[in-house]
């Protein structure tokens, strides 16, 4: 069985071969008329893709396999290693109507804003044959109030804690995934409260218990209906107990010096990974891959994978088709074939992306699954349970992932010394300016 690890010099292959975020605002160079970029010519066709991170479309040799599978097909992928850098290009296209690609990437965060203020830009995936694969509520978060489905979804993400070994037993925890486990179960403030006395017990050189105060932040909001806004569309997100709860505790975490101040994905964390400068990191199952590949052989075997306290949906994304792509059709059936059970579970086996396809989760390849880097934990077993805790429903706001990144600056503000209620006010006043 494939493991998390087994691909990680493809990864590293792609991304040297993948264009640059700069490449990427720069927009395509195709040198035709065409919208996206792709086109038919003599009987070829050429597709092309904007993506982001990880999504394993092109690091597991899926795109590689379908042209295989197509010789009339070629598929040009670029992709971004930062989503909000991606999505502002994207942005910037759909509004121009030019160099957009004709598969587009979609994180959930923004799949409330495609829907509302981007519809007619997308096709319709509802009259596709083959997909009533996928779970119910992921389906729902890129449909219109009209019934049009702008996309398919890939990977979702249910929510656990990775968490260093060796440290923990430096400080005198438990190691056992089962046992730390434990220590938290149902309760995000014993997450915490261990944190506390692995800062007091750790004996060995410094080393944080967690990575950033906003990793907790988002799974805390992330494990309730209702985040930023209500069923409504209204702004709740300065009035939601779910919010304040999870910014006090955030606060006190980072208050606290239980963190690395190491925002996720932004500078420092992936140097922190390699050069294990923290203890734990909420992960969803897509992170898991990224861990494996920052920290590196040289901490292989020293990560684990323990239940989170609660339940939670902490990301996901979907495929999307440009409505005036000259290959439109042709996308679309790609799209299908890339977001089938089959072609799900083969990326979850590679680098753990967990299946937005109700099928997918019940292949046992997918339940049985291990994970080699971190110490052949059961990953198929630990975030199938945690997909069954994700809310059947989750209310979609326009601006989540804007307000998601404004609560993480804000977090950020209080690491590096200001007083919680001042930062409070600041994230607060640039959500507003920024949401309008």
């Amino acid at each position: 069985m494939s493991s998390l690890g087994s691909l990680r010099g493809k990864r590293l292959a792609a991304a040297a071969a993948a264009v640059s975020a700069l490449a990427l605002v720069a927009g395509c160079s195709s040198g035709d008329d065409s919208v996206t970029g792709g086109g038919k010519k003599d009987g070829k066709v050429t597709i092309t893709m904007g993506l982001f991170g990880v999504m394993g479309l092109k690091e597991t040799g899926l795109l590689e396999q379908y042209e295989k599978e197509n010789p009339n097909v070629t598929i040009k992928a670029e992709i971004a290693g930062d989503e909000q850098t991606y999505y502002t290009a994207l942005q910037t296209r759909l509004a121009g109507g030019k160099g957009l690609k004709d598969i587009q990437g979609i994180e959930i965060g923004r799949a409330k804003e495609i829907t509302e203020t981007q519809a007619d830009k997308f096709a319709d995936f509802s009259d596709v044959s083959g997909t009533d694969h996928f779970l119910p509520w992921k389906e729902s978060q890129i449909s219109t109030k009209d019934g049009k489905v702008l996309g398919l979804g890939t990977d979702i993400g249910p929510m656990a804690v990775c968490y260093r070994k060796d440290y923990f037993e430096q400080a005198g925890l438990p190691t056992d995934r089962e046992e730390v486990g434990k220590l938290w179960e149902g309760d995000w403030s014993k997450y915490v409260e261990v944190g506390r006395t692995f800062k007091k017990d750790f004996k060995g050189d410094k080393v944080a218990y967690m990575d950033s105060s906003s990793g907790l932040f988002n799974a805390m909001v992330y494990g309730y209906p209702e985040q930023y806004y209500n069923e409504k569309g209204d702004l709740i997100y300065d009035s939601n107990p779910v919010v304040k709860d999870a910014w006090k505790l955030a606060a006190d975490a980072g208050e606290g010096g239980l963190t690395a101040k190491l925002r996720q994905f932004q500078p420092g964390w992936d140097p922190g990974l390699a050069n294990g400068t923290f203890a734990t990191a909420v992960c969803p199952a897509w992170m898991l891959s990224h861990i494996s590949e920052k920290a590196g052989d040289a901490n292989k075997g020293k990560w684990d994978v323990a239940r989170a306290p609660k339940g939670a949906n902490w990301g996901g994304s979907f495929l999307g088709v440009i409505e005036q792509s000259p290959v439109k059709e042709e996308a679309k059936k790609l799209v299908a074939w890339l977001t089938a059970p089959e072609q799900q579970a083969h990326i979850f086996k590679e680098i753990g992306n967990i299946p937005s396809s109700k099928t997918a989760l019940d292949n046992p390849d997918v339940k049985n699954a291990k994970s080699e880097y971190f110490d052949n934990a059961p990953i198929g077993e630990i975030f199938g349970a945690a997909a069954q805790e994700i809310p059947d429903k989750q209310v979609l706001g326009r601006k989540d992932g804007t307000i998601k990144d404004t609560f993480s600056q804000g977090l950020a503000l209080i690491e590096q010394g200001t007083k919680r209620d001042e930062a409070w006010e600041t994230t607060t006043e640039r959500i507003e300016k920024a949401v309008g």
